[in-house]
């Protein structure tokens, strides 16, 4: 459907008619050409004006196509597609990944090969984010600050796209656990109550950041923001020796740092649940267990793609100036020799 977003424009159109109708702005007098009486009604004399009277039509066309593209253009005509109805059920679901530098730690394996946390990360939950149809998804990172990277949308393609991108340390080396809760309840405080959710992945503990975990557990749940809290990394890791051989080589709890009493705490004030993954395949199943969570009802949206077509008016308005411009000239070369000749007087002796 063919809307226009001005179409008051429109009232401009007989402005150049009305303005020709203005007492003494109407040319009421010729200029005076001397003509011979051999040229008077002459064959050549009534080409040349016929000739004249299709050049001022041609032109008088050509200003009128000028002034309604003009005219079009400047009402910005747009194409609306058909009403596209946006799903009705999911969840407004955020998802918190901790990019500190403990992520970096390479205690993973997924596929055969070494990895690091954060890798591992990427791997699995941009599974999940494929198959969040019709869930609104959000992505916040947080390291020493916390940030918003992808608001609510029903573009998983994006969000999945900005968490492939996350680099490590980009957010600083600490983890801002509370700041990262606090920024999803402000996104999410305006969303319906039943379909509140954040998902907060780390791997280590609060050590930065104005508002501590706890209480920024007591306000999701004043907000009716239920959070999943996942504690990531392995609990053993070895660690070779002088020059990769068995000698001085060890093994590590490299998740010694990693607070799970706080995210359990997190978790239980706002009705959600803890979990642990020591590896990316424990990661998946719990990914796959919130899968399960049942969606929830909320107002269906309807969505008119639109596209401007300002500039097809506008071409054509283009058009028709240098075609005039073309023609007033080739008018004026026609006439100029024709005019020089028979306005010149005669001699007598």
């Amino acid at each position: 459907m063919l809307t226009f977003e001005w179409p008051a424009l429109f009232w401009l159109l007989p402005l150049p008619l009305l303005f020709r109708l203005i007492p003494g702005q109407r040319k009421t007098t010729v200029d005076a050409v001397f003509v011979p009486a051999s040229f008077t009604g002459s064959q050549e004399q009534r080409q040349y004006q016929r000739g004249n009277e299709h050049s001022r039509w041609s032109l008088a066309t050509l200003l009128a196509i000028m002034w309604l593209g003009t005219i079009t253009a400047a009402a910005n005509p747009r194409w609306q597609g058909d009403a596209i109805e946006l799903p009705s059920n999911g969840r407004d679901l955020l998802l918190a990944v901790d990019i500190s530098g403990s992520m970096e730690t390479p205690d993973m394996f997924y596929q055969g090969q070494s990895i690091n946390r954060l890798q591992a990360v990427k791997a699995v939950v941009s599974e999940f984010v494929e198959r969040r149809v019709g869930d609104r998804l959000g992505l916040i990172l947080f390291g020493t600050n916390a940030y918003l990277q992808a608001p609510l949308t029903f573009d998983r393609a994006t969000v999945g796209q900005l968490l492939s991108e996350a680099q490590l340390g980009f957010a600083g080396e600490k983890t801002a656990i509370g700041d990262a809760i606090g920024l999803a309840i402000k996104r999410l405080r305006n969303r319906p109550e039943a379909s509140r959710l954040l998902i907060l992945l780390t791997d280590g503990a609060n050590t930065a950041g104005n508002v501590s975990p706890q209480q920024a557990a007591t306000l999701a749940a004043a907000a009716n923001v239920k959070i999943y809290t996942i504690g990531l990394g392995s609990e053993e890791m070895n660690i070779p020796g002088l020059l990769g051989s068995n000698f001085g080589a060890r093994t590590v709890n490299p998740s010694l740092d990693l607070d799970e009493k706080s995210l359990e705490q997190i978790a239980s004030a706002t009705g959600g649940r803890y979990f642990r993954a020591r590896n990316p395949e424990e990661l998946q199943n719990i990914y796959a267990l919130l899968d399960e969570l049942e969606p929830s009802e909320q107002d269906s949206e309807v969505f008119r793609p639109q596209r401007s077509l300002f500039y097809l008016p506008l071409a054509l308005a283009l058009l028709a100036s240098v075609i005039a411009f073309i023609t007033a000239h080739a008018s004026a070369v026609k006439r100029r020799p024709a005019n020089e000749l028979h306005s010149e007087p005669e001699h007598r002796d």
